[in-house]
């Protein structure tokens, strides 16, 4: 990890006002043979979704949406891809290589500059309120009824313990792991034999049966699903025995983020619904070209070399692949030579699953100040995600005797990207 740090309380002060003013180890991570073998076995299985988040936001001027030869285009080339006509960033030389299963959306606005909102709108598709995120949904809807793994699945090196399943329950909620390092207690105690181990457990669920009856079932159900997950990752401890491969840690990378993704595609091998790992560190108020040089040359490689092994192993058409941000980059350059945040009109690329590959959807101006086709917002990208995954995002939920629309009823999926 080249840079593992958020932005200064200053730097938030100065593109809030900006946006106002209309300026608008290795144990861990291991890894599972790629022989025919384990395509066949993960073949043909249920969908998943693959987020891949760059925490802080990334440029769209040095990854989806470069201005080259432009007023605030910066040093960087656009290069072309596997796609014909389709240019990105010279940073994204490995990833250019494979945009055939990718598409870009270039139209994103978001009308926010905060972190914190942008993130949850991202993930929610709504601008406020108490609603699952993308991956609560993936888990409480796509994941089987006997999963062997947590529904969704986190992993990063720091922060964001965000409530994700809002009524959709604990069971849903995001589980996280600390970059590689195995949860703690995953072993049973000295002394305590398997066979008294699982009449503890019975014992428990018959005495939640007893505490259930005339109560609210949400009063047990957080403190059940913490159980239920301990005893999942219990009974797959051997994922956290095993060294990485030195033949996968050379072609995805010894830092922190490619052994992340070495974990994202063995829990993904092994039937995980949803898997997020977050790469920190694209919050550059201050020399943008150098540390997008850093960071994107660390995600680059590392993002490709998972997109293939999806890919190789037949994944790839039954996982959603999406990175993104909670915005992108101001295209005017600051006196520190950084970025600000703007959420006005900036990208992300997906596919796989459901998804048109090889499109461009939107575009900017000249100059990349604003959305000049296609703006779609947060809504309509969220619509997208599950209709992708075949869940009709314009149905309810239905907990607990109410009715909760999936995705917000003012925003509809983007139509041609779905496949």
């Amino acid at each position: 990890m080249q840079r593992n740090q958020g932005c200064q309380q200053l730097d938030h002060q100065v593109a809030r006002r900006q946006f106002l003013a209309g300026a608008a180890g290795g144990a861990l991570a291991f890894s599972l043979s790629g022989s025919p073998v384990v395509a066949e076995q993960v073949h043909g299985q249920h969908k998943r979704i693959l987020q891949v988040y760059l925490q802080g936001g990334v440029s769209q001027l040095e990854s989806w949406d470069p201005k080259p030869g432009t007023e605030y285009g910066g040093p960087f080339r656009a290069i072309p891809t596997s796609v014909p006509g389709m240019h990105i960033s010279e940073l994204l030389p490995y990833t250019a290589q494979r945009m055939h299963h990718l598409s870009i959306v270039r139209s994103i606005n978001l009308k926010t500059n905060d972190h914190k909102q942008g993130r949850l709108f991202m993930e929610k598709g709504r601008r406020a309120g108490e609603y699952p995120y993308v991956g609560s949904i993936a888990s409480k809807y796509l994941a089987p009824a006997k999963a062997e793994l947590p529904g969704y699945i986190h992993i990063s090196t720091r922060g964001l313990s965000d409530s994700t399943s809002a009524f959709l329950g604990a069971r849903h909620a995001q589980l996280k792991f600390i970059g590689v390092n195995p949860p703690k207690n995953l072993s049973l105690p000295k002394g305590l034999a398997q066979t008294a181990a699982t009449r503890r457990m019975e014992l428990r669920q018959q005495f939640n049966k007893q505490f259930e009856t005339g109560r609210p079932k949400a009063m047990t159900e957080t403190f059940d699903a913490s159980f239920q997950q301990a005893e999942k990752l219990m009974a797959r401890k051997t994922f956290f025995e095993k060294a990485p491969a030195d033949k996968d840690l050379e072609r995805y990378g010894k830092h922190d983020f490619g052994r992340n993704c070495l974990l994202a595609r063995t829990l993904l091998e092994n039937n995980a619904t949803c898997v997020k790992v977050t790469h920190h560190g694209y919050d550059s108020h201050a020399e943008n070209f150098n540390f997008h040089l850093e960071q994107l040359g660390e995600f680059d490689k590392t993002f490709s070399m998972l997109l293939d092994d999806l890919h190789e192993r037949g994944m790839l058409e039954s996982t959603l692949v999406m990175v993104y941000s909670e915005f992108g980059r101001t295209p005017k350059i600051n006196v520190r030579y950084g970025r600000d945040h703007w959420g006005s009109a900036w990208s992300m690329a997906l596919g796989g699953c459901g998804i048109q590959s090889g499109a461009i959807i939107g575009k900017t101006n000249d100059k990349g100040t604003a959305v000049e086709d296609r703006e779609v917002d947060a809504g309509h990208l969220f619509h997208t995600y599950l209709q992708a995954l075949g869940i009709d995002s314009t149905e309810d939920h239905e907990i607990a005797g109410r009715s909760v629309p999936i995705g917000d009823p003012a925003a509809q999926s983007i139509k041609e990207l779905l496949a």
